[in-house]
């Protein structure tokens, strides 16, 4: 793949890397207080944030992205952080995965679902939620229709900066659509945290807002020690 085809290669070659190095809060809480163990599949990996972040607390990860230079600078965070033995990385289109059933310990999905077309994007789900494994944790983030690049009611409204970047969201999420993806019985997951919000970039870009729709869940049936995020009444030690 060349620049010239890779969107995110200039936002991936910067010294100061977009979407900044911290992993999503909600995904963090989760591997504080989980047992984090097998595989783990980061979609839309990006730059690497969440998929260090799932390295260094255990998973053997398969990291997946369409750019090359996103790639590249995953490898090279894993070696900096002494994980490049946990890693994987594939180059490929998430549309194109085949996902054996009952095969993935976690399954991070951070803006991946709004990158491509409605229809596929239903078909993506149903592949990774059929992957997790009994014990497994699903997390989500969409961009949503509050998004001042959706072009949709109530983002449209908006005079918030855009994304520099919005030109690659093509599928906006409505009000309440993840959760419902999440509670339908096909799905079989029990939601841990879900919120619909806006947030302010400055990772990329001249300032611009989101609106963003999260998820975090896992196979339902599956209870472990959470107590929440942030964590809320912990036993004392």
């Amino acid at each position: 793949m060349s620049e010239s085809t890779d969107l995110f290669h200039e936002a991936y070659d910067r010294d100061d890397i977009a979407y900044g190095d911290r992993p999503s809060a909600a995904l963090s809480a989760y591997l504080q207080q989980a047992q984090c163990t097998g595989s783990a599949l980061d979609l839309g990996a990006g730059a690497g944030r969440d998929t260090i972040a799932l390295a260094k607390a255990g998973y053997d990860v398969t990291s997946v992205d369409l750019s090359e230079r996103g790639l590249e600078r995953i490898r090279q965070r894993a070696e900096a952080n002494h994980v490049l033995d946990k890693l994987q990385t594939q180059l490929a289109d998430v549309r194109d995965l085949v996902l054996e059933p009952n095969s993935y310990s976690a399954i991070v999905a951070t803006t991946v679902l709004d990158h491509i077309p409605a229809e596929d994007a239903a078909a993506v789900w149903l592949n990774i939620t059929n992957a997790l494994t009994d014990q497994g944790m699903l997390y989500v983030e969409v961009h949503a229709t509050e998004d001042p690049g959706s072009g949709i009611e109530p983002g449209l409204s908006t005079d918030a900066p855009v994304s520099e970047t919005a030109n690659a969201v093509i599928n906006y999420f409505a009000p309440n659509q993840l959760a419902s993806w999440a509670t339908a019985e096909k799905s079989r997951l029990r939601i841990l945290r879900y919120e619909e919000r806006l947030e302010w970039d400055y990772t990329h870009g001249p300032e611009h807002l989101h609106g963003k729709a999260i998820l975090l869940a896992v196979r339902a049936g599956h209870h472990f020690q959470w107590h929440g995020q942030p964590i809320a009444f912990p036993r004392k030690s």
